[in-house]
């Protein structure tokens, strides 16, 4: 799987038995399944044969470890081990490396967080004290933001696993991707979803990626129709914010940008960890000039302040 454009007779005995790396989480592979069955329908021939891999994040429990999402499966495809792979996009770091390509971001789902609570109706009928779970940052700056009164409760797993806890009074609810419970089949469970403007999301929250080893012209070739033009300029005009910022991870910020008609308009902030400051801003601009709007919006909170926050410890 050299990188030279492939003719039609060398693209058909390349892509004649294609291996899909994924995470094993039901979600992963749900996504996958999604995938596999729109390439599915571009190359109807071809066999694809899901390949499930446990990452770093998988193994890790800890609340002191940075979770990596993709490293074993990134690897696996440099490696040849596999032939693509599946992720959400909001587990990518900002920097890819350069021997793996994205070459789709299939439409994106929707990007906004929601509540999944046991006895309250939303977040304003929440009791004192009640206990919310979340292993993010962000969520956990936001729901402090909105309502410093609550107790957010750092937590791990799997979607299931964090259903789980709410079900068994563990905790009082949970904040989650609303793309992921769509696509799981657990929507009936939502109580509440968040409005994007006061919780803004994870850069490429809703947004899935399929990568090609960067060399493979090939494979290339045939995922590049899933590419969904304004989900590529909106997940680029966000990662290159979180790029130029600096942020990781445990950097509690948000960024969306949206596509309508030919104008970007990417919105995004940066919170102390407990939520009680915030820097936040927006540009626009044509979807050509996503990575440019990213760098600009970084610069923009930056010289607004926002430096201060990156360094700051999480509240005890």
């Amino acid at each position: 799987m050299g990188g030279r454009p492939p003719s039609d007779r060398s693209l058909a005995v390349v892509t004649e038995s294609v291996r899909v790396g994924t995470r094993k989480s039901a979600l992963a592979l749900r996504q996958t399944e999604l995938v596999v069955s729109a390439l599915r329908r571009e190359a109807s021939e071809t066999r694809f044969l899901v390949v499930p891999i446990t990452t770093q994040g998988d193994r890790s429990r800890s609340p002191s470890q940075d979770l990596d999402f993709t490293d074993a499966i990134d690897r696996a495809l440099e490696e040849g081990r596999i032939d693509l792979a599946v992720h959400s996009t909001k587990d990518l770091p900002a920097r890819p490396t350069r021997a793996v390509s994205i070459a789709a971001f299939p439409r994106r789902a929707d990007p906004r967080d929601c509540l999944v609570l046991r006895d309250a109706r939303g977040l304003r009928s929440l009791p004192p004290r009640s206990r919310i779970g979340s292993s993010s940052p962000r969520r956990r700056a936001q729901l402090w933001r909105a309502r410093r009164d609550l107790d957010v409760v750092e937590i791990r797993g799997n979607v299931d696993t964090r259903l789980a806890l709410v079900r068994g009074g563990r905790v009082d609810g949970v904040i989650l991707a609303a793309a992921g419970l769509r696509r799981i089949g657990r929507w009936d469970e939502v109580t509440e979803v968040l409005d994007r403007r006061r919780f803004l999301p994870a850069p490429g929250q809703g947004a899935l990626a399929v990568a090609t080893r960067a060399s493979d012209r090939a494979l290339e070739s045939l995922v590049r129709p899933l590419d969904d033009r304004k989900t590529r300029a909106a997940v680029t005009a966000e990662r290159t914010f979180v790029e130029r910022i600096g942020g990781d991870c445990d950097t509690p910020l948000g960024a969306l940008a949206t596509v309508r008609g030919n104008r970007l308009t990417l919105r995004a902030e940066i919170l102390s960890p407990d939520g009680r400051r915030s820097v936040g801003g927006a540009r626009s601009g044509a979807p050509s000039s996503a990575r440019a709007l990213g760098g600009l919006l970084a610069r923009d909170l930056l010289r607004a302040g926002a430096e201060s926050f990156l360094a700051e410890p999480p509240p005890a």
